[in-house]
């Protein structure tokens, strides 16, 4: 299963896709600058590290797409049917911008873009997994703090459609792991002078690597002009921003009010490990006992009923 990542990048077959070490080096020997991709990666292993994750994905699980034989394609963060597969321990991403060339018709962007999907993926990769075999089929029943039964049933439930805010574990994590991707992005940015493109959309991807989205550009994205794809992924990029990363920045506003960073702290190191134990009594001290429970698990996870 791991050997083999055609059922992944098969999925795209407009598409070639190769290791991230390869395109790195394919850019660089035709003159692209990609310091800031592996400065930013130095910094992101530096953090993560802090938070208990000793090992980064390696860059040849991570699989580009570019020189797609689809006209108009338009690749990115936010391309449908991509990110990290766990079975696979494989990353399927695209190179931002246009997709019918070798080389991204913005580098600098590019890299950016490549740099937040890779630190973003690198968290997924590092999560806490469990599995258990039914009927010789590996079934998941952990992944960092969000469980399931081997029934399928949920730790915790969906968030209501429209809801800004969550009491689902995966949004958590998946805010979780943004925000820390976009902080190391937006670092990297600042390191190297990158500024803001000009155009529309430039702008916007550039905002939502570096995790400066306000409410009026999340708004706006849902109707930037430009191509059919373009449009797909602005669309993408706005429904990201509120169905996950504003959903995260409520929950943090509303359980750790004046300690934000400390409790996504916390979240990072309990994702890792996945132990709650530290998390949740953090928690209980501010909020009562069982805040953890409380919030998240759904009142059928025990039910006798759902084992299976």
């Amino acid at each position: 299963m791991r050997a083999d990542t055609s059922p992944l990048t098969g999925k795209h077959p407009d598409h070639v896709f190769r290791p991230l070490s390869d395109i790195l080096g394919r850019w660089a020997a035709d003159g692209i600058n990609t310091t800031p991709f592996h400065a930013g990666v130095e910094i992101a292993t530096h953090r993560y590290a802090g938070y208990g994750l000793a090992k980064m994905l390696p860059l040849e699980r991570v699989l580009v797409g570019c020189e797609s034989s689809r006209a108009g394609a338009f690749g990115g963060f936010h391309h449908p049917d991509q990110g990290y597969r766990h079975l696979q321990m494989v990353a399927v991403i695209t190179m931002y911008g246009p997709m019918e060339r070798r080389n991204p018709e913005r580098p600098t962007l590019a890299l950016l873009d490549l740099l937040r999907a890779y630190a973003h993926d690198c968290l997924h990769y590092g999560s806490r997994r469990r599995y258990v075999e039914v009927a010789g089929v590996p079934v998941r029943t952990q992944y960092g703090i969000n469980y399931r039964r081997i029934s399928g049933q949920s730790y915790s439930a969906a968030d209501q459609r429209g809801s800004q805010h969550t009491r689902n574990l995966g949004i958590v994590m998946e805010g979780a792991c943004d925000k820390e991707a976009r902080a190391i992005t937006r670092q990297t940015a600042e390191r190297f002078g990158v500024t803001e493109p000009s155009d529309v959309l430039g702008a916007l991807a550039y905002r939502d690597v570096t995790g400066t989205l306000t409410e009026e550009d999340a708004g706006r994205a849902a109707g930037v002009p430009g191509s059919e794809e373009q449009t797909q992924y602005a669309a993408a990029l706005s429904g990201y921003e509120k169905g996950v990363n504003r959903r995260y920045t409520h929950f943090l506003d509303e359980f750790a009010p004046g300690e934000e960073s400390e409790c996504h702290m916390r979240l990072l190191m309990a994702i890792i490990s996945g132990d709650v134990t530290a998390l949740g009594t953090w928690l209980d001290e501010r909020h009562g006992p069982g805040t953890f429970t409380g919030l998240f698990r759904t009142p059928g996870y025990f039910d006798p009923s759902l084992t299976a």
